[in-house]
């Protein structure tokens, strides 16, 4: 069964978006020579994505080669909780107004590769209902200041992490870690 992986990129201060959701400061980030990030669109079999993340702000907008996720390097299913769908959809694109239904759809589109999770709110959602297994941050060496948090997580529910990796780019540091339950 795929796994749920919740990737992104943040600021040092833990930030995947500036204010208003503005992901212009990744632009910086992006290309260059990152050989772990350039392989990790090939392991990912389907998207689960916000509906925030899926209209937002895309730092290769209007670039076509580079627009989309993963710098316009991934292509595939992706499976956008929203409870608000719009009237059209895009190929391999579906909107799906329940969290545990999305997963579902998305689990078995992927496969045996992952289902990388997109996008603050659902990466939350996944946690909570303890169907989120692995996390993945690119640690950009930038102070942001004020944006989106990585995890905005009520309750203050403790959520025990296990390293599984830490590696080191020009652009990034990777920290990858596996869910425990």
């Amino acid at each position: 069964m795929a796994k749920l992986l919740y990737s992104a990129t943040m600021s040092l201060d833990g930030f995947i978006a500036g204010p208003g959701g503005d992901m212009s400061w990744l632009t910086r980030f992006l290309g260059g020579e990152d050989a772990a990030a350039a392989a990790l669109p090939a392991r990912i079999g389907a998207l689960l994505v916000g509906r925030r993340t899926w209209g937002g702000d895309d730092p290769n907008r209007g670039d076509e080669e580079k627009e989309g996720a993963f710098g316009g390097t991934w292509h595939g299913p992706q499976f956008v909780v929203t409870h608000h769908p719009p009237a059209e959809s895009p190929a391999d694109v579906e909107f799906v107004d329940d969290l545990g239904r999305a997963i579902a759809a998305a689990r078995a589109a992927a496969g045996e590769r992952y289902v990388n999770v997109l996008g603050a709110e659902v990466a939350r959602g996944c946690l909570e209902l303890g169907e989120l297994d692995e996390v993945l941050m690119l640690v950009a060496p930038v102070l942001l200041g004020d944006g989106v948090h990585l995890f905005d997580h009520p309750g203050g529910t403790e959520v025990e992490l296990e390293r599984i990796a830490v590696e080191v780019e020009p652009v990034a540091t990777h920290l990858w870690f596996r869910v425990l339950r």
